[in-house]
Parts: C-alpha cells; structure tokens; sequence
C-alpha cells in the first residue's frame, strides 16, 4: 500500500490531535533537532533509521518530515521497503516552512 502524503499545513492542523499511536518523525540530524522541532516529535536521523525499524513498529501512523522534503523522502522509502504501510510523508516542505510560517518550535 503506498504511503500517504500531507502538506507542511496539513500537518500542523493535526499535531495537536495526535494519538499515542501516532509520532512525528524528524529525520534530520540530531544537531538540527536540537536546534528547534515540531513540538512532541522524535528524532531519528534519515540515516538511521535503517537501525530503529523495531522502536516504529509500534506506532499506527508516522509522520516523516526533515528540513525540506528529500530526507523525508528517503526514509518513508526505507520504511515502505521494510513493509510499513502507515507511514505519511510531508514532502512538501520542512522545519524551514515551519518556521517561516511562525507555527510552533520546541527547543
């Protein structure tokens, strides 16, 4: 089943509605992260993701965001080829946009 894709102000209609079966995935870098994230998201580096597999499995949904869509791209690929189905990619923007557009930043 091919994944879903929302827009950047899809998402931010959603985030404050999201179950605990629900996660927003940071891809980007641990120091990007630490810099200012989507308030409740977690972070698992595009590049690591590979490793974490397990730790997703237990979401219903997983939203996959990065800085402006390519890493989003490439881990919702990864996770499709490892049989997730739930997963929704923004791969219209990023954290960029996020913040351009003055939407909420946790630190």
């Amino acid at each position: 089943m091919p994944n879903t894709e929302i827009t950047l102000d899809e998402l931010y209609g959603r985030i404050d509605h999201l179950g605990d079966d629900e996660v927003v995935l940071d891809v980007r870098r641990p120091d990007e992260f630490a810099e200012g994230h989507m308030p409740g998201s977690i972070n698992i580096s595009h590049t690591d993701v590979t490793s974490q597999v397990e730790k997703l499995k237990k979401y219903k949904k997983i939203y996959i965001h990065c800085k402006a869509g390519g890493r989003a791209k490439q881990a919702t690929a990864f996770l499709e080829a490892q049989g997730f189905d739930n997963i929704v990619c923004i791969s219209d923007a990023g954290m960029d946009a996020w913040r351009q557009r003055g939407y909420p930043v946790e630190e």
